[in-house]
C-alpha cells in the first residue's frame, strides 16, 4: 500500500469516524450535565422517580424472570460473544470486511463513549430496590441499553440492507428492535436506571450506528443503489 493511500485512509478515518465520535462524546457529556446539574428539578425529570416506583410496584415472579433474560442478553459477556459470532458469520457469508467491521466498530464505539461519559457524569441510581449488583459506573447512560441498541440495531441494519423484499426488511427490524426495547424497559424495571439514562443511551448508540454506517457502509449503499435490478451485487436473503 502506497503512502498516498495510507494518508488518504487516515484522513478518511479522521474526518468520517474520529471527529464525529469526539463530537458525540461532547454531546453525551453535555446531556449528562443537563440532566444532573441543570434540569434535575424540572419536568419531566421530576417525575422520573415516580416512574421507577411504579415499575417497582409492578414486580412479579414472571416479570422478574423475563427481565432477567433481557438484562442477561445485554450484559458485557453476552454482547461480546454475540458480536464476535455475528461478525464471523457476516465475514464468511458476505466475504467482505465492511459489514463485520461496521458491527464491531458500532458496538465498540458506543462502549467507549459510554465509559468515558460515566467518568465525567456522576449520577446515583434510582431510589428503589436494585435487583442487580451495580457496576462501578454511574447511572447515566445505561450501558446495557446502549450495547443492545448498537448490536441488535446494527444487525437489523445489515440484514435489512441485504433483504430483497420490503416485508423481509420490516420483519428483521421488528424482530431485532424488540431486544433493545425490552432491555431498556428491563433496566428501569429492575431499578438500575432512570428513564433519561435510557434516552441518553439511545442518543449514544443511534449516533454510533449512523457514524459507522456513513464511514463503512457508504460504498455498499451507493453500489446497491446504482446496480441494475437483474444484477444484484451481493447474495441477498
Amino acid at each position: 500500500m502506497s503512502p498516498t493511500m495510507i494518508s488518504t485512509g487516515l484522513r478518511h478515518a479522521t474526518t468520517r469516524l474520529l471527529l464525529p465520535l469526539l463530537v458525540l462524546y461532547g454531546v453525551m457529556v453535555g446531556l449528562g450535565l443537563l440532566v444532573t446539574k441543570v434540569l434535575y428539578d424540572t419536568w419531566p425529570l421530576t417525575v422520573e422517580d415516580t416512574v421507577n416506583r411504579e415499575l417497582e410496584s409492578e414486580r412479579s415472579g414472571t416479570l422478574n424472570a423475563i427481565s432477567l433474560v433481557f438484562s442477561t442478553i445485554a450484559s458485557t459477556p453476552a454482547i461480546i460473544a454475540v458480536t464476535v459470532i455475528a461478525a464471523t458469520i457476516l465475514a464468511l457469508t458476505t466475504r467482505r470486511w465492511r459489514e463485520p467491521a461496521f458491527l464491531i466498530a458500532a458496538v465498540s464505539a458506543q462502549a467507549l463513549i459510554f465509559l468515558f461519559t460515566t467518568m465525567v457524569i456522576d449520577r446515583e441510581r434510582p431510589a428503589v430496590e436494585h435487583m442487580d449488583t451495580s457496576p462501578p459506573t454511574s447511572s447515566f447512560p445505561s450501558g446495557h441499553t446502549s450495547a443492545a441498541i448498537a448490536l441488535y440495531g446494527g444487525l437489523a441494519v445489515l440484514l435489512a440492507l441485504h433483504a430483497r423484499r420490503t416485508a423481509t426488511k420490516v420483519a428483521w427490524w421488528s424482530l431485532l428492535v424488540v431486544v433493545p426495547v425490552g432491555v431498556a424497559l428491563t433496566r428501569m424495571y429492575r431499578g438500575m436506571h432512570h428513564p433519561s439514562d435510557v434516552i441518553g443511551s439511545l442518543v449514544n448508540s443511534a449516533s454510533c450506528l449512523l457514524i459507522m454506517a456513513r464511514g463503512l457502509l457508504d460504498r455498499i449503499l451507493r453500489r446497491d443503489a446504482t446496480a441494475p435490478a437483474h444484477q444484484p451485487t451481493t447474495a441477498r436473503v
